[in-house]
C-alpha cells in the first residue's frame, strides 16, 4: 500500500523528468532558430512592387521609377536580361563597376 508520503515522493520524482523533457524541448527549439532557418536568407528586393530599376548614365547610380513612367534625363533601363532584381545578386554586383555610356554602351566605371 502507498502511504501519503510516497505519494508526495512519487509526483515529486516526475517532476525532474517533465524538466527535463522541457529543458529538452526548449533546447531543440533554440537550435532550429539559430541553425535551422540559415538556409533561408532574407533577400531585399531592389525596388517595390509597381517599380523597376534605373541607372544612372555615366555612373554607378540607380533609381526606381514607377511601372507607368518612363526614366527621367540622366537615367536609362538596364539592358534586358542584365536587371538587378535583388539586393547583392549577380547584376547588382555587376553595376557596381560598369555603367552605361550616352550611347547606351556598357563601359567601365571611370
Amino acid at each position: 500500500m502507498i502511504t501519503p508520503r510516497d505519494n508526495r515522493r512519487a509526483a515529486s520524482g516526475s517532476w525532474p523528468g517533465k524538466a527535463r523533457i522541457a529543458a529538452v524541448l526548449a533546447s531543440a527549439v533554440a537550435a532550429l532558430a539559430l541553425t535551422g532557418c540559415a538556409g533561408w536568407e532574407y533577400q531585399e528586393n531592389i525596388c517595390s512592387s509597381g517599380e523597376y530599376p534605373v541607372l544612372s548614365v555615366g555612373s554607378t547610380g540607380s533609381a526606381c521609377v514607377s511601372d507607368e513612367e518612363q526614366p527621367s534625363a540622366g537615367y536609362a533601363r538596364y539592358p534586358e536580361g542584365k536587371v538587378p532584381q535583388e539586393v547583392g545578386d549577380k547584376w547588382d554586383v555587376y553595376w557596381e563597376t560598369h555603367t552605361l555610356d550616352e550611347d547606351g554602351k556598357i563601359v567601365d566605371v571611370p
